[in-house]
């Protein structure tokens, strides 16, 4: 294989990773805007800072707080959950995506009734609907918070959900799909690089399912490349035997996408000041 070919395709899914986590700043950015305005910068450095935090916990809790640093301190807990709302976003595509992948394959690889097949189909566009809905209205559980005693007084910190109206809700979702089109896009291009076999429309449907499952099994992004070398090898048996070839692949993305990422992000968390506010005009 010729080395300049090698350094091309990495070097393109390095700079997909680097606009992938350059829409999650802007996108933190408008996100963080309801409770403290920051420069684009800022938002960059709290990104990567919060990749470095999230490789060492469970289920990348750490990224908030490694975001959040560097507001203010008495905004903090309120940036968590202005996180939350963009987190949720992203989910609400992965579990969309993902449903609709798991349908196909489904129909294509496992002998079902077509009655079952069909509820099966029904339940996944329920799940779907239900997010989405629940993503544009997502005042709804400020209004369910309110309503319960143990919570109402913790509404100080909750109540900026009610402040994200359907139009900025959108804009955000805009911003989850347009880096779910890049990460999808480095797959692609590592998959038919090394597996050019592979039919373009087998690996959008099984990497849509991969993503489904990551998002729903507790995991530690620095230990992460078993699980999703496991999951991968499972799906991808019915469209080739090249194992090794994908595991490389599910291996690169991680390494460039999670831990470069955080590497480059530890620089930022050494800049922190934890007690102050880090913001710099």
């Amino acid at each position: 294989m010729p080395r300049f070919q090698i350094w091309t395709i990495l070097s393109i899914v390095v700079a997909l990773m680097l606009l992938n986590w350059g829409l999650e700043a802007v996108k933190w950015k408008r996100l963080i805007k309801q409770v403290e305005p920051i420069n684009i910068w800022l938002a960059i450095e709290s990104v990567f800072c919060g990749l470095t935090w999230a490789v060492f916990t469970p289920n990348r809790l750490g990224e908030y707080g490694g975001r959040v640093f560097f507001l203010s301190p008495k905004r903090r807990i309120v940036g968590v959950v202005a996180m939350a709302v963009g987190n949720i976003g992203q989910l609400v595509l992965t579990n969309f995506f993902g449903a609709i992948a798991v349908c196909i394959f489904i129909y294509r690889f496992t002998p079902i009734d077509h009655r079952l097949f069909l509820a099966v189909c029904a339940i996944a566009m329920g799940f779907c609907l239900f997010f989405i809905i629940f993503f544009f209205n997502i005042k709804w559980l400020n209004g369910i918070l309110l309503s319960m005693r143990f919570t109402r007084k913790y509404k100080k910190f909750y109540s900026i959900l009610a402040r994200y109206k359907k139009a900025e809700l959108l804009k955000i979702l805009l911003f989850c799909f347009a880096r779910y089109l890049v990460f999808s896009t480095q797959y692609f291009i590592m998959f038919l690089w090394l597996i050019p076999e592979l039919h373009f429309l087998d690996i959008m449907m099984l990497v849509s399912i991969l993503f489904f499952v990551q998002s729903s099994l507790p995991s530690l992004d620095l230990l992460d490349i078993g699980i999703r070398s496991v999951t991968a090898l499972f799906f991808f048996k019915f469209v080739t035997q090249q194992n090794t070839a994908v595991v490389a692949c599910i291996a690169s993305i991680w390494l460039i996408n999670i831990i470069i990422p955080a590497i480059l992000g530890s620089y930022f968390v050494f800049k922190l000041n934890f007690f102050g506010s880090n913001q710099r005009t």
